[in-house]
């Protein structure tokens, strides 16, 4: 009964209005400071003074500063690219290479999301990344965003019979990692975009390799189902 109690109270206090502006000036603060000066720009200080919001309001809202950088990331990846209706495999994957390079040049965002979670912003305290997930609802959250942002166009083109029947048996993180892999090495390391020419040729590489796999009957080991990208 006290646990009820206790639940229906932390319930009423989220609804409550002033709650809700005081969590809505702090995370539009965090990410104006994210999007204007990296992470590093989004500290405890500037964030509550910026949203004219007291620490020990911060904190009601957010354990730390990591929860609230991960908070301001997901407000500023961008939504999935959409599908190319018509045309055969190639032709889909080629139109959805195009349109995640096109997103990760104009918004890269996403891309450095990834990097700060690939390098484990404030996680020293955890053992694993179940852990980290558990007590982080807020880094959760941003993982869930980032992979949904990559594998909800890709599920769509890789789920079709066309797609079973040419690739067979595959790697689906593998696959992942070959086709969106270059398009975000290249953002990083040489800040060129690349063009439709450049997305045609890694797709068309892929695809050769795996029609060679396909003929020799040596593809990788069984694939994985691929889940829905609306339970991510």
């Amino acid at each position: 009964m006290v646990g009820q109690r206790q639940e229906r109270a932390v319930q009423m206090s989220e609804q409550d209005p002033r709650r809700q502006r005081s969590r809505a000036r702090l995370l539009d603060a965090a990410t104006t400071l994210l999007a204007k000066g990296g992470t590093d720009a989004v500290t405890i200080d500037a964030v509550t003074k910026l949203a004219k919001v007291a620490r020990a309001t911060l904190y009601r809202h957010f354990d730390n500063g990591t929860e609230l950088v991960a908070a301001a990331f997901g407000r500023l990846i961008p939504p999935a690219p959409t599908v190319l209706a018509d045309g055969d495999l190639r032709d889909r994957l080629v139109e959805l290479m195009v349109s995640q390079a096109s997103l990760i040049e104009s918004a890269p965002m996403n891309v450095t999301a990834m990097c700060w979670l690939g390098m484990g912003p404030a996680l020293d305290d955890y053992s694993s990344a179940d852990a980290v997930d558990a007590d982080k609802p807020e880094l959760r959250t941003l993982r869930q965003t980032i992979v949904a942002q990559y594998r909800a166009a890709f599920d769509q083109v890789f789920g079709t019979p066309e797609a079973a029947e040419r690739l067979g048996e595959f790697d689906y993180d593998l696959a992942l990692a070959q086709l969106i892999g270059p398009l975000v090495f290249t953002r990083l390391a040489t800040l060129t975009p690349l063009g439709r020419a450049a997305c045609e040729q890694i797709v068309d590489d892929f695809l050769a390799a795996r029609d060679a796999q396909v003929e020799a009957g040596a593809g990788p080991p069984a694939l994985r189902e691929i889940p829905p990208a609306q339970a991510l």
